[in-house]
């Protein structure tokens, strides 16, 4: 118990970062150690300046507060994971700013070997939704235990849990304030699938926090920390998508972002990233599969045909269901025969099908699905 009161305690110091953990382990200052050394001595062993050090009565003050969050954790099987911890998540503890202290609702693996972040605009489109549901259909045929991370929020975060759940992946929703509520209110139930399905959701806040704005943010952070890949399906190019996609950058870890029309405001994020190399283009999951350099198990991956874009009419519909079923780029005067069309609109339509991500022109002028 007493274990549990301290790590519950350490993140309750404000001033007590990831730094100053990775400090203690270097030290040897244990946690009993922290809350216990005089300030002189704790400054001393950590580097500290004793003036900016941490306070006896802030010490005190926050084991008083966690011997209350304990009872609460206890009597709802919360997990509470410190840094100083074997059982804290390995690729969030890699992370510079990793939150000291988790709470954990639910019992899944968060070390699972193949594991993507999908992230995205709580107003996403109708391709948006089905790309979503598709990519985690496919990724869930070739890797049954793959962990699908997301923020449990409107939109992509709750398609991307909701399909996760459809195909019996593990899924994990990360939350901007303390497990004694659910934000939105609308995702109880969702939230309550997911760990009846053995999914989990996560927050590094107690119980009685609250979410405002700051803390989306700082839960980004997380949601980008504890998987391998990033996905962004849709995005205009400010939200809470794109801070997650650019944590995920910043930490070296892969990011890739499903390429949109130019037109489409809920695109103008995942385009951006594309084209200022911040992320990888995605099409289907054997981009994904290629990029990582997963393997399936005893799997041959071939990108399933989709009918990814709906929108698609007349012409450039033509061009896409002719190039579905070509093993090699076809060339545009093979296409204008095919199509039996004047010249300029073949063009143009290839122009604007290759601008928005869905075809791509190789050498020769010869042309291909990605």
């Amino acid at each position: 118990m007493e274990e549990v009161i301290y790590k519950i305690a350490l993140g309750m110091i404000p001033r007590v970062t990831a730094d100053v953990v990775r400090r203690m382990e270097d030290t040897g200052i244990t946690l009993e150690d922290f809350f216990r050394l005089d300030i002189l001595s704790l400054s001393d062993a950590l580097g500290l300046n004793s003036k900016t050090g941490f306070r006896s009565a802030d010490r005190e003050a926050a084991l008083q507060r966690a011997k209350t969050e304990y009872e609460f954790v206890k009597r709802h099987n919360i997990k509470v994971l410190s840094l100083t911890s074997d059982d804290y998540p390995w690729l969030l503890s890699e992370i510079p700013d990793a939150p000291v202290t988790l709470y954990m609702l639910g019992d899944t693996d968060l070390n699972a070997k193949e594991s993507v972040s999908v992230v995205g605009t709580r107003r996403f489109t109708q391709y948006g939704l089905d790309f979503t549901r598709n990519l985690v259909e496919d990724l869930g045929a070739y890797f049954p235990e793959l962990l699908v991370v997301s923020g449990l929020a409107y939109g992509v975060d709750a398609s991307a849990h909701t399909a996760a759940l459809d195909h019996g992946l593990p899924t994990v929703g990360v939350v901007a304030h303390g497990l004694d509520t659910i934000y939105p209110a609308a995702h109880r139930d969702l939230a309550r699938k997911i760990l009846h399905a053995g999914g989990a959701l996560i927050s590094e806040y107690p119980s009685k926090e609250t979410p405002f704005r700051a803390r989306f943010l700082e839960r980004n952070r997380i949601v980008a920390g504890l998987s391998q890949l990033t996905v962004v399906v849709e995005s205009p190019l400010k939200g809470g998508a794109m801070s997650t996609a650019t944590y995920a950058f910043n930490y070296n870890r892969d990011v890739m972002a499903v390429p949109g029309r130019v037109s489409d405001e809920t695109s103008a994020g995942c385009n951006h990233l594309i084209r200022k190399e911040k992320a990888h283009l995605l099409t289907a999951a054997a981009d994904i599969i290629e990029l990582m350099n997963w393997e399936p198990m005893g799997a041959k991956v071939t990108p399933k045909q989709r009918n990814l874009f709906p929108e698609l009419e007349g012409l450039p519909r033509k061009i896409v269901e002719n190039l579905k079923f070509e093993a090699n780029p076809i060339p545009v005067d093979v296409l204008h025969n095919q199509l039996n069309v004047r010249i300029s609109e073949l063009m143009s339509a290839l122009t604007e099908l290759e601008f928005d991500g869905i075809i791509v022109r190789h050498p020769g002028n010869r042309y291909s699905l990605p």
